[in-house]
């Protein structure tokens, strides 16, 4: 639901919006379509998003792809985990949608 919810409102402000089901099917999709940004929930199936987000870095074809963490975890640490997995900045869900906005228009 959030993440339709998400895709929605990234729509109407003139994002194309694509979604994986799963962490193995998001680096995927990052080879094969080179998004501008990535918002990578951090709690996927199949491999987690920390997990995805350091397949995404490490390789030639995808590194520079900015990489936002975004997660239900907002304890000490976990910023730091997701920037230490590769992930370029991080935000919590709910997500604040003007405060996601700027950070995905700092990173474009």
């Amino acid at each position: 639901m959030n993440r339709d919810m998400l895709s929605r409102r990234l729509k109407r402000k003139g994002f194309d919006v694509e979604m994986a089901v799963n962490g193995q099917e998001g680096v995927s999709m990052a080879v094969s379509m080179q998004p501008d940004l990535i918002l990578m929930d951090v709690s996927l199936p199949v491999i987690n998003g920390y997990e995805a987000t350091r397949q995404i870095k490490d390789s030639d074809d995808t590194k520079s792809i900015p990489v936002i963490a975004l997660t239900a975890h907002a304890m000490a640490g976990d910023r730091e985990k997701a920037l230490a997995a590769g992930c370029d900045d991080y935000d919590t869900k709910p997500v604040e949608f003007k405060r996601l906005l700027g950070k995905i228009q700092a990173l474009l």
